[in-house]
């Protein structure tokens, strides 16, 4: 979205925003805040510098749990092995 001329805000905002606001979910979705169902990912850079800065990721909030780096990396080592087995 960055390469197609918007700023790395309005992709971000494409990609959390708009979607729950086009199927009219707004009020449960899209944005963090109390009562609202949300995962986060926190990074270690911010992608409002560089929109790439979102690969970079420290860590995951996921059901009101925290991922860490160390236990990310090892599920998709797991999944690598797992799409290499099945010759994907």
């Amino acid at each position: 979205m960055v390469k197609a001329g918007l700023t790395p805000m309005e992709a971000l905002q494409t990609a959390t925003i708009s979607p729950p606001r086009f199927v009219q979910r707004e009020k449960d979705f899209g944005t963090v805040a109390i009562g609202k169902v949300a995962d986060l990912i926190l990074l270690d850079a911010n992608p409002l510098d560089y929109v790439s800065n979102t690969t970079k990721i420290n860590s995951v909030i996921y059901g009101g749990k925290i991922v860490l780096r160390s236990r990310l990396d090892r599920m998709l080592d797991v999944v690598e092995g797992l799409a290499a087995h099945a010759g994907l």
